[in-house]
């Protein structure tokens, strides 16, 4: 295993990202590079998928893939229950970095900043747009707590049906978005030899220094 793993490796050679090309803020790169993956990822791979890293009081950090769900000049937004681990983790330490990855453009975007929760009116809105079977989830599962088994699960998903037989789910108070604002955003471009594009923005007295990091 050990020898095959070593052995995995390609060479990317699709394209490279210059200076010369690169705005001088990164949201509007953010947003041509995201359509591209739009246009080019194939499933399974979906576009707006993140891994979301975050830290707990005892300074372990922990990761995992989201979607992305709102993107502004404010910064990035996700959406997810408020009391799962990640909610007690940004409750505790408002700060997370997020992940992009688009292997068939062999690229890759970073971004670091501190998050806060969007207002009420955000969430609600973004939670009745969602599909029905979504909204009920959102009510029945206590996320991140330990349960028997699938079969709890279940039942506390037919409690939730009977519960809103008669009427709409509305945004549960434990549910909602988060916006991360972006205090350092980096746009890598896999490039031959392992001598990757590596383009970072940081935000500096409320304006974005760009410069070019080292593969």
């Amino acid at each position: 295993m050990t020898q095959t793993l070593a052995d995995m490796r390609r060479d990317y050679t699709r394209d490279g990202l210059s200076e010369e090309i690169a705005p001088a803020e990164p949201f509007s790169l953010f947003q041509t590079w995201f359509s591209d993956a739009v246009r080019t990822e194939q499933l399974p791979v979906e576009p707006n998928a993140m891994t979301l890293a975050t830290v707990d009081p005892s300074g372990r950090p922990h990761c995992r893939v989201l979607l992305l769900k709102g993107l502004d000049e404010r910064g990035f937004t996700f959406f997810t229950n408020y009391d799962s681990d990640k909610g007690q983790q940004l409750a505790a330490n408002p700060y997370a970095a997020m992940t992009f990855f688009w292997p068939a453009l062999e690229r890759q975007v970073r971004i670091e900043g501190q998050v806060e929760r969007v207002t009420p009116a955000e969430s609600d809105s973004y939670f009745q747009v969602r599909p029905l079977g979504s909204r009920l989830g959102a009510w029945a599962s206590p996320q991140s707590q330990v349960i028997a088994d699938r079969g709890e699960l279940e039942s506390l998903l037919a409690d939730t049906e009977r519960r809103f037989l008669d009427q709409a789910p509305h945004c549960p108070p434990h549910w909602g978005g988060y916006r991360l604002l972006a205090e350092r955003i980096e746009f890598w471009q896999g490039r031959p030899s392992r001598l990757h594009d590596r383009l970072n923005y940081r935000l500096q007295h409320g304006a974005w220094i760009r410069e070019r990091l080292a593969p």
